[in-house]
């Protein structure tokens, strides 16, 4: 495996691992804990991840509960989580945060599928820009005298076959988001 080829296969496994965790980010009807994987925080006067202040259970198939490692933290735990704009409600219950994840009717979860669907796309057009950035470079290794022509072919060939392989696994892994958001 040539230089460029361990390069180009990084930086399209680096993509295709952005899109799995924005994926585990969007809500389904069950209660999963990675919704809150980016809601920041102010606490001390800065901002910090909810996962550094807390601990963030699921206790049910729709609940999701924070717990503060600071109990002074819970209401700016609540701001916080009301600031990200989930589509959830939080309410503090004594020493913890609740979170209650409501059933989704037909209507949103088809905007949650298209936005799988979105967020699919960007990646593919991620892994298009990777392919188009390492063919250029091959073809400018090529007119440097770096690579031969056979090489440089040989290389473009390869870069196509990893971009082809990356949108199927992007494909893939956006079309089972997809079911489990439409699944009841």
């Amino acid at each position: 495996m040539s230089d460029v080829e361990k390069q180009v296969k990084a930086a399209m496994q680096a993509a295709l691992d952005h899109l799995k965790q924005d994926l585990k980010s969007l809500r389904t009807g069950r209660a999963n804990s990675a919704i809150l994987d980016k809601v920041m925080v102010e606490v001390y006067g800065s901002m910090v991840r909810l996962k550094e202040i807390s601990n963030i259970s699921v206790p049910e198939a729709r609940q999701i509960l924070v717990s503060p490692f600071d109990l002074n933290n819970v209401h700016a735990i609540k701001k916080g989580i009301e600031a990200a704009n989930l589509g959830v409600n939080p309410m503090v219950d004594g020493k913890v945060v609740r979170i209650n994840i409501p059933p989704m009717d037909e209507a949103m979860r088809k905007q949650i599928a298209k936005q799988c669907k979105d967020l699919g796309e960007k990646s593919k057009i991620v892994m298009r820009e990777v392919r188009r950035k390492y063919n250029e470079l091959v073809r400018k290794q090529k007119a440097d005298g770096i690579i031969a022509e056979d090489m440089m072919k040989k290389l473009e060939k390869r870069i196509q076959e990893l971009t082809d392989s990356f949108c199927k696994e992007i494909d893939t892994v956006t079309a089972e988001k997809e079911k489990e958001v439409m699944t009841i």
